[in-house]
């Protein structure tokens, strides 16, 4: 795998890793209760980051196919991700998430079962990394539903910055 892809992987793994570690010693009940209407349960905050992950491999599979008609991301990507990530970052700034990512948004699962579909979403996430070329490591091949497209490494980190925007919302459920 490419080096910096493998940093950004591995800083991704290591958080999540973090929590899952946390999160296996709460009981079943404290991670499927929801503080109230229309708020998210940890669970359903866990399955809503590991669909949007299975998704954006998706996406990176089938746009990875045309992978040598792309662009190379540039100064406009670096500035749009740098926008995104301290939009992320602000606990003020409330989003939607983008409706074909809930409507693809399955039922929660115990923590054991969602798990097992995350650790396997992650390894094909890995597997995909692996294949991608030293020379398309910057090509566009990422499109943020309102950010715009990115580039394979931008992705990553919006990945990590996603889960972070989460973390404070399973820390004060906790």
């Amino acid at each position: 795998m490419n080096s910096v892809l493998k940093i950004h992987f591995d800083a991704l793994e290591k958080e999540r890793a973090s929590l899952l570690t946390i999160l296996a010693a709460m009981p079943e009940t404290t991670l499927s209760s929801s503080p109230g209407p229309d708020k998210w349960s940890i669970n359903q905050i866990l399955i809503h980051l590991v669909t949007s992950e299975e998704l954006t491999l998706a996406y990176l599979k089938k746009k990875s196919l045309g992978i040598d008609r792309l662009k190379n991301s540039g100064l406009s990507e670096s500035i749009r991700m740098l926008i995104l990530k301290w939009s992320q970052r602000l606990p003020v700034l409330k989003y939607r998430a983008p409706k074909y990512l809930v409507s693809n948004t399955p039922a929660p699962v115990p923590l054991k079962e969602l798990v097992v579909r995350w650790n396997a979403q992650r390894i094909e996430l890995n597997q995909f990394l692996d294949t991608v070329n030293d020379r398309d490591v910057h090509k566009l091949i990422y499109k943020h539903p309102v950010a715009g497209r990115f580039d394979v490494v931008q992705c990553l980190m919006f990945m990590r910055e996603h889960y972070r925007h989460h973390l404070p919302q399973i820390k004060r459920l906790l």
